[in-house]
């Protein structure tokens, strides 16, 4: 008779995964394997375009505030804005009348010119001046003139502009000029900025950049100082609004250098005034971007800049700007 004791079980043999089951687990564990790694590809591309994206926004964003701040304010000489009242401007023939100082590598009445509040050069760039980092091919010039919004201490060799409700002063010795009383009238220092795109920026060499000539002090006189402003804008582009019969409205859009508004040229409309600017901004990404080709027709303004047909992501930006000193 067979007695088994607690100890003696039968032994069960340890058996591993067979060959259909290992090719089987394999196989799954493959296609979850590619499908993450797609996944992970496609988030990877998603946010680098998504990336670029914001970039180029916020060049642009930052691009169109720069110039807007300065537009909004364009006839603004502290006091008053009207600067047929400011003495020591530029006149007709004589670009320093009262013999300031004034750095002229501009132009002799680029700084002085207080009558052409915003004025600009069209589709090209023929300022004295020459533009650090090359010409960019079709693209304008915005020059604005004004007064800094708060009033400053009168400093020696800067620009500056006293005024009153009624009439205004250029001087730069940082003396307030004597018929005027710190106590009804103003100090403010005298802003000039030319808006300019540069076909090299210095920042990051072969990208196309804004740039702007800036009235500025340097060792005690006046100078005019070249500030990069946002790299990756490609073309600026402006249009004026202009009130030619005094209504406070605008009748008429040209572009900058035209005769209506410049009380110097031949073709003048007597009280025209600009209202409003019309500014369009073409930006780009700083580098090249693998997938993509634009094939866009990009005609801001009065310009067609053709079909680029390379890997830069771009967009266009456009705004109207209402001067806010313009209306009578």
């Amino acid at each position: 008779m067979r007695s088994d004791t607690p100890n003696q079980r039968p032994v069960r043999r340890q058996a591993g995964l067979t060959m259909v089951e290992l090719l089987v687990a394999l196989g799954i564990g493959s296609f979850l394997m590619i499908g993450a790694v797609q996944i992970y590809n496609q988030s990877r591309q998603a946010f680098i375009i998504n990336e670029s994206i914001a970039r180029v926004q916020e060049t642009a964003q930052f691009a169109m505030d720069t110039i807007e701040a300065d537009l909004r304010m364009a006839s603004n000489w502290g006091r008053n804005s009207r600067a047929l009242s400011v003495e020591g401007r530029s006149l007709s023939g004589t670009a320093n009348p009262n013999a300031l100082p004034n750095d002229t590598s501009c132009g002799d009445d680029w700084a002085l010119d207080l009558a052409m509040t915003v004025d600009g050069i069209n589709n090209d760039y023929d300022l004295p001046c020459a533009p650090l980092g090359g010409q960019q091919p079709d693209s304008d010039v915005v020059t604005i003139r004004r007064a800094s919004m708060a009033p400053t201490v009168p400093t020696a060799g800067r620009l500056q502009i006293q005024t009153t409700r009624v009439q205004g002063r250029l001087f730069a010795d940082g003396v307030i000029p004597s018929e005027f009383s710190p106590a009804d009238s103003a100090t403010h220092d005298l802003l000039v900025n030319s808006y300019y795109v540069a076909a090299n920026s210095q920042l990051i060499p072969g990208v196309p950049t804004l740039r702007r000539k800036t009235l500025s002090v340097q060792a005690g006189a006046p100078d005019i100082d070249d500030q990069e402003v946002a790299p990756g804008v490609e073309s600026l582009q402006l249009q004026l609004g202009i009130d030619v019969n005094e209504d406070n409205t605008v009748d008429r859009y040209v572009n900058p250098g035209d005769a209506v508004y410049d009380p110097d040229a031949a073709g003048y409309i007597p009280g025209a005034r600009v209202m409003t600017a019309r500014v369009w901004l073409v930006v780009r990404s700083l580098t090249r971007e693998n997938g993509i080709v634009d094939t866009t027709r990009y005609e801001p303004g009065d310009v067609d800049l053709g079909v680029p047909d390379d890997e830069f992501r771009r967009m266009i930006v456009s705004k109207t700007i209402l001067l806010r000193n313009a209306r009578t």
